[in-house]
């Protein structure tokens, strides 16, 4: 237990890594008075197109929203079926309800968190195929099973969407996330490992995707006025754009911070029983969350925030028990007691080898009660 004595600086669960390099790019937007979509954004989306290895990146202006886009360019729609996972944010699922379609949810690996490849396959077999697409979403930063998940869309004739809202980095087999599907996503939320203040990207190799994605978040225009479908208003602004090409020089950075305070925190609390993130040795994780397994999560919450740290639980309840999902039934009993033992705990480049100690003893402190 942690004294009065021993308390440390308040520790957020999440922090933004912005300084006057991001200012001073937007000054440079403000000055200019071109504060909407433009070649700002073109320069980020190449850039991010680049560091994602994909032939395309079309920037939006949430994570949501880059969603909704992708699975509308995959032609997703009315009557469609799209398997994805019960545990991550509801945007995952609320996406493919936007688009017409129906969501059906496999549940997850009881280590990773991710799509279980073998619940994918056995939804689908149960439906008879009658299944359009797969998305999957690398949770907390580590790549879901995309050799079997592949696999399992190509036997099937599936489109593979990536939700990589939280991956930015991550490598699955050497390969970044987001260049491995026929489409992936990113968000630029303010609490991912980089921001653009509000913000989000498609990328994809395909053409026709891309294409049909810069149209979908631009009113359904090809050119000026010239309106072939219906679309929205999804655009990313130069000011965002701008705050995104400094980030995004930053990332490798952060990730590496991220990762190595990962790895000591896992150190640190080796000889507890609290069950710590794996990293699977063909993929790459990049930590948006150093989510450890407790069954004293309640108690540990209470003892780390008299420490002054803070800590989240990323989800405590899974999709299908939401009540805007009360009409869908889901078989997932190892998401719902994952949802009841996950705890997140902050390892951002903010933090510091002493936040990290306190987390350790404030664990062990608990673990011996």
């Amino acid at each position: 237990m942690v004294t009065g004595e021993e308390r440390i600086r308040s520790v957020d669960i999440a922090a933004p890594q912005l300084d006057e390099r991001e200012s001073s790019r937007v000054s440079e937007i403000v000055e200019s008075g071109r504060l909407a979509a433009g070649k700002t954004v073109s320069s980020f989306e190449s850039a991010f197109a680049d560091f994602c290895g994909t032939e395309h990146a079309v920037a939006t202006s949430n994570g949501t929203t880059a969603l909704h886009t992708a699975l509308h360019a995959l032609g997703i729609g009315e009557g469609d079926r799209v398997v994805t996972t019960p545990f991550s944010f509801v945007a995952s699922a609320n996406a493919i309800r936007f688009c017409g379609a129906e969501p059906v949810f496999a549940d997850v690996d009881p280590e990773t968190y991710n799509l279980d490849p073998h619940a994918v396959e056995s939804v689908i077999r149960e439906l008879d195929g009658d299944v359009d697409a797969i998305l999957a979403v690398h949770l907390y930063g580590l790549p879901a099973d995309m050799d079997r998940l592949g696999e399992i869309a190509d036997r099937f004739d599936l489109a593979l969407i990536e939700d990589a809202a939280q991956a930015h980095g991550a490598r699955h087999n050497g390969r970044p996330v987001g260049s491995i599907g026929d489409v992936g996503t990113f968000s630029f939320y303010p609490t991912k490992n980089m921001t653009t203040g509000e913000g989000g990207a498609v990328v994809t190799d395909r053409d026709d995707v891309a294409e049909r994605a810069a149209r979908f978040i631009n009113h359904g225009r090809d050119e000026a006025y010239r309106h072939t479908e219906l679309g929205h208003n999804f655009r990313m602004t130069n000011v965002a754009a701008a705050i995104g090409l400094v980030q995004l020089e930053k990332l490798p950075q952060f990730n590496r911070v991220r990762r190595a305070n990962a790895a000591e925190l896992t150190d640190l609390v080796a000889d507890t029983p609290v069950i710590p993130p794996v990293e699977p040795v063909e993929r790459r994780h990049v930590y948006h969350q150093y989510t450890i397994r407790t069954q004293r999560r309640e108690r540990l919450q209470e003892e780390l925030s008299a420490a002054g740290i803070d800590t989240g639980v990323y989800y405590p309840t899974p999709i299908p028990k939401q009540p805007a999902y009360a009409d869908v039934e889901a078989s997932t009993p190892v998401a719902n007691r994952a949802s009841e033992e996950v705890l997140s705990l902050p390892i951002h480049p903010e933090t510091t080898e002493a936040d990290r100690r306190t987390i350790a003893r404030t664990i062990n402190g608990v673990s011996h009660e």
